[in-house]
């Protein structure tokens, strides 16, 4: 038998992401995160939620561009004779 499904509210969710209420439903709206609409309430499957974050983890290596290597001075001197 299958396990029963745990769900969510938007405010739970937004706790347990650590997001806004604005920013969850723009996870929703752009297709990233299920919720489904129970008359006028919206839920959020937990397995959902942490399938989300499973999937934004960030790979090991992909920020390089962030923190780019400081120039050298030499660097700079070339730079400023040009």
């Amino acid at each position: 038998m299958s396990e029963a499904i745990r769900w969510m509210g938007t405010k739970e969710a937004c706790e347990r992401l650590g997001v806004t209420l604005r920013t969850l439903y723009r996870f929703i709206d752009e297709g990233h995160l299920a919720a489904y609409k129970m008359g006028r309430v919206i839920r959020l499957q937990e397995g959902d939620i942490e399938s989300f974050i499973e999937r934004m983890r960030i790979a090991p290596g992909s920020l390089e561009h962030l923190y780019p290597e400081p120039k050298t001075t030499h660097e700079i001197a070339d730079e400023a004779s040009t």
